[in-house]
């Protein structure tokens, strides 16, 4: 049976030039790949005996705009990302891949060819993140409403969204209408120690 490990050294000879990077700790593999290579790179990955990861777990977007400053530093990196997360069920590992997308609006080929079951998936991640899938048979809003506007779990996405549903007197009908709710600004009012464990906390406003 194929190792991780032994998976790792493979992947430089199975990838190529594909293959940005590569991390291997706490037993989990994570591989940073090029982003137009991606159908390439998943089918490589699904038929290779060494890997056999037949079965894709999840897809998720990653919106990396904000990616460092809570360190008081800011990191220079594509603002979208996909992350793929396989699982080979006859060598009893898993595997993540990652893939950078350096436009401002973000596509990539969809992989829904390599498993059918990414239909799902990556409606969620266009839904939420506004990644477009190059390739998706029906690519539409899966979790918010047809008329939503924007996409939800973009970091510049205000708390408070765009638009609010009410009831219309008038349409006799739930409308949408501008949101008249102004952003709340959380700041911390106070800060605490614990006697007993020596932690500090705020409390905000």
């Amino acid at each position: 049976m194929t190792t991780l490990v032994s998976l790792a050294e493979h992947v430089d000879e199975l990838l190529g030039t594909a293959l940005h990077s590569k991390r291997l700790d706490l037993n989990e593999l994570t591989l940073e790949v090029d982003g137009e290579q991606i159908k390439s790179v998943c089918t490589k990955l699904r038929d290779d005996p060494s890997s056999d990861f037949r079965q894709l777990t999840d897809i998720c977007g990653v919106d990396y705009s904000t990616y460092g400053l809570e360190k008081g530093k800011s990191v220079e990196k594509p603002r979208f990302g996909v992350v793929y997360h396989l699982l080979s069920l006859s060598h009893n590992f898993r595997v993540r891949i990652r893939a950078l997308l350096q436009q401002e609006q973000p596509v990539i080929d969809s992989v829904i060819e390599i498993w059918p079951i990414a239909d799902w998936f990556e409606r969620e991640a266009f839904d939420l993140f506004g990644i477009v899938f190059k390739g998706h048979p029906d690519l539409r809003r899966i979790l918010t409403d047809y008329g939503f506007i924007g996409h939800p779990f973009r970091k510049d996405f205000p708390l408070s969204g765009h638009v609010e549903m009410a009831y219309d007197e008038q349409k006799g009908r739930v409308a949408y209408r501008p949101v008249t709710v102004e952003d709340r600004i959380l700041v911390p009012r106070t800060i605490r120690e614990d006697s007993q464990t020596g932690r500090r906390h705020t409390q905000s406003e």
